[in-house]
């Protein structure tokens, strides 16, 4: 299905972005964000891939995990826009894209889940 490639696709690449920023700059990439924002952007290097690889095997609890990381991920990237770097989405390219493949993903869901196995048989 061609949603789930999109799915993982976006999911590898964030992924690849979390990896890159954690062997260039440590659990602390983003000087200018708390610890705890910081350590939460790190723990998508695990959470985007198991995603995207619970996607390819066809498992719901891959479009689940993609919710929760695209509900949680969009709330932080949201939070660090307005309310630590006073910016607003006009002057975040980052976050437009966040927050379109956030509602693809949040209005797709339900259709993709319908269509995955809930366990492998």
């Amino acid at each position: 299905m061609a949603l789930i490639v999109l799915y993982v696709i976006v999911l590898v690449v964030g992924a690849a972005s979390h990896v890159a920023a954690l062997f260039l700059r440590g659990l602390h990439p983003y000087p200018w964000a708390p610890q705890w924002l910081n350590l939460f952007w790190s723990s998508l290097a695990i959470f985007d891939p198991l995603a995207a690889a619970l996607l390819m095997c066809g498992k719901r609890a891959g479009v689940n995990l993609t919710c929760g990381i695209m509900a949680t991920d969009l709330a932080a990237n949201w939070y660090a826009a307005y309310g630590i770097q006073h910016t607003t989405l006009s002057t975040q390219p980052g976050l437009q894209r966040l927050t379109a493949f956030a509602l693809l993903v949040f209005l797709t869901a339900p259709f993709i889940h319908s269509r995955l196995r809930l366990f492998t048989t």
